[in-house]
């Protein structure tokens, strides 16, 4: 379908439904025909279990080499039931589990994380068919940044209280009655991320920016989020700077969401509200998300792993599919994002094939067939007729656009 370069993509399915929904994507890239070499590598929960590491260095080598990666799913859980996962020879050998996606995002820099939540129009679950709102969600930092600790080092307890008066309520209480995570922020970031949801607004011609945090109460971390985003609004005098709290926010979202366009957030804020602005616009099921760096991207579907239903080709994977459109749109291939996103829409319009989510009773594989089929009468009217940039707009390199 182009003419472009052949495009190297890491290709990890994962675990839980992340081989199904990736075999799903499979059945429409062999329709689309776009010079991709899919490089297959491992991560996830079965490579803890075996090896003690989520992420092997092999998959990273991988990542090395290729133009960007599409992963399909993971599991993550928490410290204790990951030792009791783990191989029973490896159990006490000093293994520690990270959730291989956030060391991914903080490895490779994958700082901007963007989730385009927009209904689609027939699809039951849409709260309205008019909300269009897309989170640009800081990556790296924030409560997810991966400072933690417990029991509370004593080292770190006394730093705490010569610098917090209020640790000193907690005395009483012993090291392992204690848990810390910190929330770290970054001006850098901060402003990094407020740029991107700005460019994008200016590309798009959308009148606001909304800054969700909460610097009312967090006033270190919030005011130095809420102060960035003020001093990259003062370069985009057409566009208005709109500031909310995260609680109201939630509230205003399910209230009025078709009144807000693009959002910006720390890491876990950023998490829930495109959480919620996915549930508002169809749901899990068709939610995916981009997470971009510099010079290199992972695109994969927003969903998780869904452990019971593995196995049994009931998952929707329209996210997936959608994270496949993004991941075209970023390697430059227009046309086929532009087709890819038609024949969802069409197949999601007619309503003749859907998933359990959207009221149906199809199959992952049959859904992913009715969009594969469909791309048949979209392709040739795409090359005739141009094609719309999508979420990467505006791009300086047609295999390296940015937001």
């Amino acid at each position: 379908m182009s003419a472009q370069r052949l495009h190297r993509v890491a290709w990890l399915p994962g675990d839980g439904v992340g081989p199904e929904v990736m075999a799903a994507a499979r059945l429409v890239l062999d329709r689309l025909n776009v010079p991709l070499e899919l490089i297959p590598g491992e991560i996830g929960w079965l490579c803890w279990c075996r090896e003690g590491d989520a992420l092997p260095a092999r998959t990273l080598r991988l990542l090395d080499e290729t133009d960007c990666a599409l992963l399909g799913a993971i599991t993550s859980k928490p410290a204790e039931d990951a030792q009791r996962e783990l191989r029973p020879e490896l159990r006490g050998g000093g293994y520690v589990y990270e959730s291989p996606i956030v060391r991914l995002r903080q490895t490779l820099m994958l700082h901007t994380n963007l989730r385009p939540c927009k209904a689609i129009p027939g699809n039951p679950r849409n709260a309205r068919d008019d909300i269009d709102i897309t989170v640009f969600r800081e990556n790296t930092e924030g409560l997810y940044v991966g400072l933690e600790w417990h029991p509370l080092p004593q080292a770190v307890r006394d730093a705490m209280s010569r610098h917090g008066p209020r640790m000193a309520r907690f005395e009483a209480q012993s090291n392992d009655d204690l848990a810390v995570s910190v929330r770290l922020m970054s001006r850098s970031a901060c402003r990094r991320i407020a740029r991107r949801a700005f460019e994008y607004a200016a590309q798009r011609g959308f009148s606001a920016v909304t800054v969700v945090d909460k610097p009312n109460v967090l006033r270190a971390t919030g005011g130095l989020m809420l102060a960035e985003c003020r001093r990259v609004a003062a370069e985009f005098s057409t566009i208005e700077l709109q500031e909310r709290n995260i609680d109201a926010m939630c509230m205003w979202l399910i209230k009025n969401p078709q009144d807000y366009r693009v959002i910006v957030a720390e890491n876990l804020f950023g998490d829930i509200l495109s959480d919620l602005a996915a549930e508002l616009t169809g749901g899990m099921g068709v939610a995916a998300s981009a997470n971009l760096g510099d010079d290199y991207a992972l695109f994969e579907p927003i969903h998780g792993s869904a452990p019971k239903y593995a196995g049994r080709d009931l998952v929707n994977p329209l996210a997936m599919l959608m994270a496949v459109k993004l991941m075209l749109e970023w390697l430059g291939e227009l046309e086929a994002a532009v087709a890819l996103a038609g024949a969802v829409e069409t197949v999601v319009a007619e309503g003749r094939v859907r998933s359990r989510d959207m009221g149906g009773a199809s199959s992952t594989t049959e859904l992913a067939a009715a969009v594969a089929e469909a791309l048949s009468s979209i392709l040739h009217p795409i090359r005739d007729s141009g094609s719309d940039s999508g979420d990467f707009a505006a791009s300086p390199s047609p295999n390296r656009c940015s937001t």
